[in-house]
């Protein structure tokens, strides 16, 4: 299992999934600013998760030997205009990253490195939930958002969320 490809997409994906959390971070920012305690609770459990993908990442790859380079994680640079758009933004979000665990499985399938597609199998159907989570609370606050009591509500829900740890054990 010692494809520089793989072993390049695999040191990679553990920037991007750093990103991903100071992304989530940048949005729970936003919804403090905006008194919606609640959407900013969702976003901090949502960055708690993306940082605990990296370090699987990381273990992985220290686990078979591969070397695990740290390089620079870029500074989320979104401007909200309002509470729908760091939603949508999440969104699209996920989708790249759904492509980029697919780039690695698809490089790993090519040289036959079963070891990291049974790896990257848990980040897969991670990333369908993912995806459906997002889009879920887009279709919500389409509901409600427009609505005062309602966005309140639903501002309680989101702060209900608690940190799980991820289940993949390496």
């Amino acid at each position: 299992m010692d494809n520089e490809k793989v072993s390049s997409l695999l040191n990679d994906q553990v920037r991007k999934e750093f990103y991903s959390s100071y992304l989530y971070l940048d949005m729970s920012n936003y919804y403090t600013e905006q008194g919606l305690d609640g959407f900013a609770n969702w976003f901090k459990v949502q960055a708690q998760e993306e940082r605990d993908h990296a370090m699987l990442f990381m273990q992985y790859m220290q686990n078979n030997n591969l070397k695990v380079t740290l390089k620079a994680i870029d500074s989320p640079v979104n401007e909200y205009t309002s509470a729908m758009e760091p939603l949508k933004s999440s969104l699209e979000h996920e989708q790249s990253v759904t492509d980029f665990i697919h780039t690695i499985y698809d490089a790993a399938f090519t040289v036959k490195d079963f070891r990291t597609m049974q790896f990257l199998d848990w980040f897969v159907k991670e990333q369908g939930e993912e995806e459906k989570k997002a889009t879920d609370l887009i279709k919500k606050m389409e509901l409600y958002g427009n609505d005062s009591k309602s966005l309140y509500m639903l501002d309680q829900e989101l702060g209900s969320r608690v940190y799980m740890a991820p289940t993949l054990v390496l």
